[in-house]
């Protein structure tokens, strides 16, 4: 498909599944916005993708998701370069070894995977909302458990690094549900997809991918896929017209499949949006 009148915004871009997608958006003419945290890595990427795709509309965004104060600057920098965006990727990801808090007193994994993503979106809705028939794609993880709803924050257990992962996709889970209902009718859709299990460099090396994934990439990595078959999953949700009105799903493997029970109630789902909306300080969000 030709995106040369499109554009979107890919976080998590310099590497991985994010810059996967990010070629596979360059390499169909669409101008693409690349958040990233490390303007050295960011700027090899975006030069790399250039080169392979002869794409010149490649534009750097700089920006450490932990923080609020960040995301809000990232959202108005987008809102000045573009007044309508035609798709939303929210990529990028991370996990943590240690129990540790953003500036905001948020746990750090919690405020990446989750209130990150859920602070842009709602800042940048006017814009996308603008370029209608626009899409957002949740990066997910398949999971089929529950988040601990009176705690998402970390305050009242052990620390767990990998269950605060878990926990932390599971409220993107939440998040492209509710927000699909808040939005119907607005030409936006939100879906989530799981884009298998791929060789990336989640966490680092101080976290997931360091304690764990490398341990698995030294003994399976051959059977690994590679990030750019994990970014078609991705693209079908961006450009397939099949999915055109659909909104609020989660996909794997361009089919939808099963979301967890706690995701399946309603009632749920709200609680996670209110709970997001507080830690979050959406109220005080000037889009």
């Amino acid at each position: 498909m030709d995106l040369a009148e499109k554009t979107a915004l890919v976080t998590g871009a310099n590497s991985g599944l994010g810059k996967a997608v990010s070629r596979a958006l360059a390499a169909r003419g669409a101008r693409v916005l690349m958040v990233v945290r490390d303007p050295r890595r960011g700027e090899a990427a975006r030069a790399e993708l250039e080169a392979a795709t002869g794409n010149t509309h490649l534009e750097l965004l700089l920006a450490d998701l932990k923080s609020q104060a960040q995301v809000r600057k990232l959202a108005a920098e987008v809102r000045e370069r573009a007044p309508t965006l035609d798709f939303l990727v929210n990529n990028a990801g991370t996990a943590f070894p240690k129990y540790c808090l953003t500036e905001d007193g948020i746990e750090c994994t919690l405020a990446v995977n989750h209130l990150a993503p859920f602070l842009l979106t709602n800042l940048l809705f006017d814009q996308l909302k603008a370029a209608a028939p626009a899409r957002i794609v949740n990066v997910g993880t398949r999971i089929n458990e529950a988040m601990e709803l009176g705690d998402l924050n970390w305050e009242g257990r052990p620390f767990r690094m990998m269950r605060a992962y878990v926990e932390s996709k599971l409220g993107m889970l939440h998040f492209t549900r509710e927000f699909a209902k808040r939005i119907k009718g607005s030409g936006v859709t939100i879906n989530c997809v799981f884009p298998g299990v791929f060789k990336s460099n989640l966490g680092g090396t101080d976290g997931a991918q360091g304690l764990f994934w490398q341990s698995v990439s030294l003994l399976v990595g051959w059977a690994l896929a590679q990030p750019e078959q994990a970014a078609e999953r991705v693209m079908y949700l961006l450009e397939s017209p099949e999915v055109a009105e659909i909104s609020g799903e989660y996909f794997g493997d361009c089919r939808v499949i099963t979301m967890p029970a706690q995701v399946r109630d309603p009632a749920a789902n709200a609680r996670v949006w209110e709970i997001s909306e507080r830690l979050a300080n959406l109220d005080d969000a000037t889009p």
